[in-house]
C-alpha cells in the first residue's frame, strides 16, 4: 500500500527537524516499522503493508507536531515505542482525563510509554507491595523511583528507601578498594542515577542529609521495621529466597514496597534459587500483592537493546 501525505502549513525549519540530519529519523522508522518513506518538499510517500503505512504516517505527524525544536534520535526511538504499544493496545498513547497518572517530579514529561508501563504505574499506586520483571531498559526501576520521589512530594511517605543484593557479576567485592560503603557504592549508583534525574542532584544531598532518602544493601534490611517508608529492592533476582522473605517482612504501617528484577540475569552460585522467581511463585494468589511482566516490545532504551533481548530469549527457548 501506498500513502501519501503534506504537512500543513508548510515550516521547512520543523521538515527538517522532523526528518534529521541527512534524513536520519527517518530511516530509524523505515527501519522499525518495515516500511518506505520518501519526500520531497513537504510531501511525504509511504509505502509497506497497510496497518504499517498507516502506523508511520501517524507517527509522522505525531514527530512532525513536536518538531518546533530539534529532535534527538532518543525521541523518535521513544516516540516508535510509545506509538507501537498504543496500536498494539488500541489505547491511546498518552491516557489524559481522570485516568491519566501524573506523577510530582523535576521530569514534566515523565509518563508511562507502553500499556505495561501504564499498568505497573498503576499497580504500584493501587497496591502496597508490587513486583516488576522483565528484561533490562523496559523502565522497571526509573518508574518505581518516580513513584517513590512522588510520594515523598506529596507527603504520602516520610522517607525512600533503595536497596538491592551486593551480588557480582562474577567479580568479587573483597579486591574491590576502600571500606564497605565504597565496595557496594558500585552496584547501588543506577538508583542514584534516577534519583538525580528525578530530583536534581542538589535537591538529593539535602534530602540525605535530613535522613529523607537511604541507600543500602539487603543485608542491612534484617531485623528493621519500616513504616511510612516507600521501598524499592532492585535486582531482586540476585536475592536469594530467605534474603526475599526477610525484605517483604520488613513492610510496616503506611509503606510501600516495588521489586524490580530481570530473572534472565541472574548472578547468584549455581544451585542456588532465585528469591525473585520463588516470590513469585509462592506469593501469586496473595491478595495486594500485583505483578507486572515486561517484555521486549517495553524496552525503552537504543533499538538494538530489543533485539538483543528477543535474541536472547529466543537462544534459550531453542536450548
Amino acid at each position: 500500500m501506498i500513502l501519501r501525505h503534506s504537512f500543513e502549513p508548510p515550516d521547512n525549519a520543523r521538515l527538517a527537524h522532523l526528518c534529521g540530519s541527512l534524513d536520519e529519523h527517518l530511516r530509524r522508522i523505515e527501519e522499525a516499522l518495515d516500511v518506505s518513506v520518501s519526500r520531497r518538499n513537504e510531501f511525504f510517500r509511504i509505502e509497506g503493508t497497510k496497518p504499517r503505512a498507516q502506523h508511520a504516517m501517524a507517527l509522522l505527524q505525531a514527530l512532525y507536531e513536536q518538531a518546533e525544536q530539534p529532535i534527538g534520535a532518543e525521541q523518535v526511538q521513544l516516540a516508535l515505542v510509545q506509538s507501537g504499544a498504543a496500536v498494539e493496545a488500541a489505547v491511546p498513547a498518552t491516557p489524559s482525563g481522570p485516568d491519566a497518572i501524573v506523577l510530582r517530579t523535576r521530569r514534566s514529561d515523565l509518563v508511562g510509554r507502553t500499556a505495561n508501563q501504564r499498568t505497573y504505574l498503576r499497580n504500584i499506586l493501587d497496591h502496597d507491595i508490587t513486583f516488576g520483571i522483565g528484561p533490562a531498559g523496559t523502565g522497571k526501576t526509573f518508574l518505581a523511583v518516580a513513584c517513590a520521589v512522588d510520594a515523598l512530594e506529596r507527603s504520602a511517605v516520610q522517607r525512600i528507601i533503595l536497596t538491592r543484593p551486593a551480588v557480582e557479576a562474577g567479580e568479587r567485592l573483597g579486591f574491590l578498594p576502600g571500606d564497605l560503603a565504597q565496595k557496594v557504592d558500585p552496584y547501588l549508583r543506577p538508583l542514584y542515577d534516577a534519583l538525580y534525574d528525578l530530583m536534581g542532584t542538589e535537591k538529593v544531598g539535602k534530602a540525605f542529609e535530613k535522613g529523607l532518602l537511604e541507600i543500602a544493601p539487603l543485608a542491612f534490611m534484617r531485623g528493621r521495621t519500616l513504616n511510612h517508608a516507600f521501598v524499592i529492592l532492585d535486582e531482586a533476582q540476585n536475592s536469594t529466597a530467605e534474603q526475599m522473605k526477610m525484605f517483604l517482612t520488613r513492610i510496616g504501617f503506611g509503606s510501600k514496597a516495588v521489586v524490580t528484577g530481570d530473572v534472565s540475569q541472574i548472578d547468584l552460585p549455581r544451585g542456588t534459587e532465585s528469591g525473585l522467581i520463588d516470590a513469585e511463585r509462592v506469593l501469586r494468589r496473595v491478595r495486594g500483592i500485583a505483578t507486572t511482566h515486561f517484555t521486549s516490545s517495553d524496552v525503552v532504551r537504543h533499538p538494538l537493546v530489543a533485539r538483543i533481548v528477543e535474541a536472547y530469549d529466543a537462544a534459550r527457548t531453542d536450548a
